[in-house]
C-alpha cells in the first residue's frame, strides 16, 4: 500500500514547507518537507533557489517510501487506505511504529485500548493537536487538513522566515503520481543507453551507405 494524495498532503500539513534550504535545530541543511541529504538527492546545500511545490512534494514522496515500507511490516491486521495514512504520519513524527503499544493492541483487536495508547504519544504538548488529528484518522477516517499547508521561505543563511507563512493548497498537485527523480547512476545508466543507441543508429547508417555503393557499382 502507498500513502494516498490525501495522506500526503495530511502530512504536509503537519509538517509545513520550507521552499528554500535551511538549518534545522541542529544545523542541517535541510529543505522542502524535512528532506536532508541523508535522504537522498537532491542535498539541500546544493540548491540554489526555491524549489516550486511540485518538486517539494515529488522529493516527500520519494522520501516517505522507507516509512511506508515500516508501517507495511508493523501491522498484521488488514488496514484501510486512511489507516496507512494515518500510521505513515505518525510514524514520520516518531519513527515509533514498531514500538508502539497501539500497534499491538490493535493487532490484536483490542480497538479501543488501541485509540487510549494512541493518545499515550503526546510530548512535547505541542505535538497534541497533532497526534489527535491521526487518531481521529486511524479509526475514524476523518482528515482534518482539507488540502491546505503552511509554506515558508528562508534567508540565504538558512533561517527560517516564519512570519512568511502563507497558506496554499496542494489541491492542484499530482501527487498519487509523482514524476520520478533518477539517481545519478540511473541517469548515467539512462546517458549510455542513449549513446549506444546513437552508436547503433549511425553504424547501421554507414553499413547502408557503403552497401548501396557496392550494388550500384555491380550495375555500371
Amino acid at each position: 500500500m502507498k500513502t494516498s494524495q490525501r495522506g500526503l498532503a495530511e502530512i504536509a500539513a503537519h509538517e509545513g514547507i520550507v521552499l528554500s534550504k535551511y538549518k534545522d535545530s541542529v544545523g542541517v541543511w535541510t529543505i522542502g518537507i524535512g528532506h536532508t541529504k541523508n535522504a537522498g538527492s537532491p542535498d539541500p546545500e546544493s540548491v540554489d533557489g526555491a524549489l516550486s511545490l511540485q518538486e517539494v512534494m515529488e522529493i516527500f514522496a520519494r522520501d516517505i517510501t522507507k516509512f511506508e515500507k515500516r508501517v507495511t511490516k508493523a501491522f498484521t491486521r488488514k488496514i484501510t487506505q486512511s489507516q496507512f495514512d494515518a500510521a505513515v504520519s505518525f510514524d514520520f513524527n516518531t519513527g515509533g511504529i514498531h514500538r508502539a503499544s497501539w500497534v499491538k493492541l490493535f493487532n490484536s483487536g483490542n480497538d479501543q485500548s488501541a485509540r487510549h495508547a494512541f493518545m499515550k504519544w503526546r510530548k512535547p504538548r505541542e505535538i497534541i493537536p497533532r497526534r489527535q488529528a491521526e487518531c481521529d484518522l486511524f479509526f475514524k477516517a476523518k482528515y482534518f487538513g482539507k488540502g491546505k499547508v503552511n509554506v515558508y521561505s528562508s534567508t540565504a543563511k538558512g533561517k527560517v522566515l516564519w512570519s512568511s507563512g502563507k497558506r496554499v493548497s496542494l489541491s492542484a498537485l499530482s501527487l498519487d503520481k509523482p514524476s520520478e527523480l533518477l539517481p545519478d547512476e540511473a541517469v548515467d545508466k539512462q546517458a549510455s543507453s542513449l549513446r549506444s543507441i546513437l552508436i547503433l543508429a549511425t553504424s547501421i547508417s554507414e553499413f547502408a551507405t557503403a552497401l548501396s555503393h557496392k550494388i550500384l557499382k555491380l550495375f555500371q
